[in-house]
């Protein structure tokens, strides 16, 4: 069944809405951390798995949703995902402890894991000509609710209680009839699902992830085992989890390993500018998210010009353009470190812009050398790599942070001080831009002379 023009218009609207819930239901709740632990007299460590967990599972559902495409109706994974996902949110209003809300935050993430792994595969399958135009929709629709997330965290759980932030993702619900109409239907595809593969791939992102957040070595040693043993059964077996031949395409790697290091670039922006907001400047936590908000606006208005962008001007060319912007926002939040306000969040605007361009230039990028077989887990996997590339920079940028003393400023444009080290950080993140641009340009120049 062919959808018609509306519909097209209709489904395309309906996913940045939901993507907008999911978000932000990721994002909202770190500004109510303290209020989670207060309410249930909750350690440090304890109340941090209410993001910790949501994460970890959500990473892993994001691959796991990308396999199970291959094989079941969109339509099918997405309406339990939805479901999933609103019945969390109930649960987690109506949370009377602490083990209740982690059960309602796992389920959270269960159910919403499967709306951007599925929402980047659907204009992979049903877009043919405006597909750029939709992931540049898709991009800057997650960059726009991550710079709401905050603000809308803070006003909610200000005025009202941290439990009432369940109630906007809990009315995803609604959306369910609406997708069940306008998704086109599919046959189930007979193909054996590798579930021993599947559960390797767990162990190895859940153990790594948790190695980066709470560094404890036997967790590497178990992620770099269950790696190892993954590899060699995915090259063993007749239907592998993940097509080794996946892996073995360079110009799919290249681009998974470019966006990996632009998005672990913007996470560590997004990580750092809130703790140096707080240092620097005592800014309250409506004060930073005043200061992204501007910069979330731009990437949800620029982001969708980027993809009618990529429709006519390609991938490749759209997304050099984003990590030169990534690299000039984050070279100049080096230099104005500890300056005025004004001077600052331009700097945090232009790197903004770049980032929902980086999201739907590579997503294009991947959609078109991809095969249908190969849609779903490579796409999940390009999903998965946005996630540990925010846990990465997290863990490597929170722990430089716990280091006192630093007043040398390595960028010669800003002077030394207390506020050196925050400079030098964004000076490294900036230096990790370029060096993807210039592989990312070095490689696809390469192939187009070949």
């Amino acid at each position: 069944m062919e959808m018609s023009p509306s519909h097209k218009k209709n489904l395309v609207r309906l996913l940045a809405i939901l993507l907008t819930f999911t978000v932000i239901n990721g994002t909202m709740f770190n500004v109510t951390i303290p209020d989670i632990a207060e309410s249930f007299n909750l350690m440090p460590s304890q109340v941090s798995w209410v993001m910790t967990g949501y994460i970890l599972v959500y990473a892993i559902g994001s691959v796991m949703y990308g396999k199970l495409a291959d094989v079941i109706p969109l339509k099918r994974l997405l309406t339990i995902g939805i479901i999933l996902f609103s019945f969390g949110s109930i649960l987690g209003f109506l949370s009377p402890n602490y083990t209740t809300l982690l059960i309602a935050r796992i389920l959270q993430a269960l159910g919403g894991a499967a709306i951007p792994a599925l929402g980047f595969i659907i204009p992979s399958r049903y877009f043919t000509h405006d597909r750029g135009k939709v992931f540049g929709i898709i991009s800057s629709t997650v960059a726009f609710a991550s710079g709401v997330g905050p603000i809308a965290g803070g006003l909610i759980g200000g005025f009202l209680d941290w439990r009432f932030l369940f109630l906007v993702p809990a009315s995803a619900a609604l959306a369910i009839p609406l997708f069940r109409r306008w998704l086109p239907d599919e046959e189930v595809r007979s193909q054996k699902i590798d579930y021993f593969g599947a559960v390797l791939v767990a162990i190895f992102v859940a153990s790594l992830l948790l190695f980066v957040t709470m560094l404890i070595w036997s967790l590497l040693i178990i992620s770099i085992i269950a790696f190892a043993l993954l590899v060699f059964h995915i090259n063993r077996v007749d239907s592998p989890f993940i097509d080794p031949v996946l892996l073995k395409n360079r110009r799919y790697t290249i681009t998974i390993f470019t966006s990996f290091l632009g998005t672990s670039v913007m996470f560590g922006l997004i990580f750092v500018l809130p703790i140096m907001m707080r240092d620097l400047y005592d800014a309250t936590t409506l004060g930073i998210g005043l200061l992204l908000f501007p910069g979330a606006m731009a990437a949800g208005i620029f982001g969708r010009f980027g993809g009618t962008l990529i429709d006519k001007k390609g991938s490749i060319y759209v997304l050099r353009i984003a990590l030169l912007l990534v690299a000039i926002g984050v070279f100049f939040i080096s230099v104005f470190t500890s300056s005025s306000l004004l001077l600052l969040g331009s700097a945090v605007f232009i790197a903004y812009i770049g980032f929902p361009l980086l999201q739907s230039a590579t997503a294009n990028l991947l959609s078109h050398m991809l095969t249908k077989e190969e849609t779903g887990v490579g796409m999940g996997l390009f999903n998965l790599s946005n996630f540990i590339s925010g846990a990465f920079s997290s863990a490597i940028f929170g722990s430089i942070l716990d280091l006192e003393g630093m007043t040398f400023s390595i960028n010669p444009l800003n002077a030394h001080g207390d506020h050196a080290i925050y400079s030098n950080l964004y000076l490294v993140l900036s230096i990790v831009a370029v060096f993807a641009l210039l592989m990312f340009f070095a490689f696809y120049n390469r192939s187009k002379k070949a």
